[in-house]
């Protein structure tokens, strides 16, 4: 590590500056959601291509040093690398010590919770579209929901709260059962936010058009809750406009990402599995790390390289544009 790496900031040509970076420790899930990936899978990253905990705790460390505050780790499903433990451990290490949080399925969570929040874990979010075992079973091809409902339950008794729950209403499948979705989250503590579905999906089968978007959301929820929307003002770049639930202090969160993009407030920047830094999630272009770290580079010229790809940002991500195109990559190989 460089002892004289200053810290910095990672600014964008339109003002923003990255505090939020996202990092995919794998690429594999245990999962097979209808709206991510086909049925048998996806070719996975061969072992070599992965960035080592070294490497990826290097990297995180950097990005630390030039003004990330904030490391979510991510998939793929995060708890399939076996090290994770350790690799949490290792970035809660850092100075300044960033706040590290997680985005999981929660299979395996109900083993792992307490060990994670041990070495230094803060929270968590579960990935959860339905509490109906049928339709989860459905729309997963797994029938694990048993285990998803234990690993939520663990992540609270340890601490790693608040816990949240992201999910994904698709038309003519979850869409009808959303508000028994929040009712459930309300019973047990848990934040729930819904997040409309993103051109993300391995098989680019992607259609604006079946997308309940987050005015759908809204009603639907407030044919059973009355939801009262929070000032702008407490917002910040967080990607949720968040909504008192039958006047507090429980509220649920919305993510318009298609329909009212928050682009311009947007902090985040990722780091893939395979050591490519990208400034946005729609990104059609990446920097390699990987190579160059492995080919000697030090911790400045690395820090060149990940302030040169935040540089060229864009203003936004133009979902909707008639130029848009779906990045190559789908969302399990960029990291949510």
């Amino acid at each position: 590590m460089s002892a004289t790496l200053p810290t910095a900031q990672l600014a964008d040509r339109h003002g923003r500056v990255a505090r939020d970076l996202r990092v995919s420790v794998t690429d594999r899930c245990n999962l097979r959601c209808r709206y991510c990936m086909p049925a048998e899978g996806l070719p996975w990253l061969a072992k070599p291509e992965m960035l080592t905990d070294d490497e990826l705790v290097r990297l995180v460390s950097i990005f630390v040093a030039l003004g990330v505050q904030q490391v979510r780790l991510t998939g793929g499903e995060p708890l399939l690398r076996r090290s994770l433990t350790d690799v949490v451990g290792r970035i809660a290490s850092l100075e300044p010590r960033p706040r590290i949080a997680m985005t999981t399925n929660g299979i395996g969570l109900d083993r792992l919770a307490a060990p994670l929040a041990a070495a230094g874990l803060d929270r968590v979010n579960v990935s959860l579209d339905t509490v109906d075992p049928a339709e989860f079973a459905d729309l997963t091809r797994r029938d694990r929901l048993h285990d998803v409902e234990a690993g939520m339950a663990a992540a609270r008794e340890a601490g790693l709260t608040p816990v949240k729950v992201n999910a994904v209403a698709m038309r003519g499948i979850n869409d009808h059962s959303v508000a028994d979705l929040l009712a459930w989250c309300l019973e047990r503590g848990y934040e729930l936010r819904f997040i409309e579905q993103m051109p993300l999906d391995a098989q680019h089968g992607w259609d604006a058009s079946s997308m309940i978007s987050a005015d759908e959301i809204r009603e639907r929820l407030s044919e059973r809750f009355a939801i009262t929307p929070l000032p702008a003002a407490d917002r910040g770049s967080a990607p949720a406009e968040r909504f008192l639930v039958d006047g507090g202090p429980a509220t649920v969160g919305i993510i318009a990402s298609v329909t009212a993009p928050f682009c311009g407030a947007c902090d985040r920047t990722r780091l893939t599995a395979d050591g490519q830094v990208r400034n946005c999630l729609f990104s059609q272009r990446e920097t390699d790390l990987r190579g160059p770290m492995r080919d000697g580079a030090s911790d400045d010229e690395l820090a060149d390289l990940i302030t040169g790809e935040m540089w060229r940002k864009a203003k936004g991500h133009g979902i909707g544009s008639a130029d848009f195109v779906q990045p190559l990559r789908p969302m399990s190989a960029i990291g949510g």
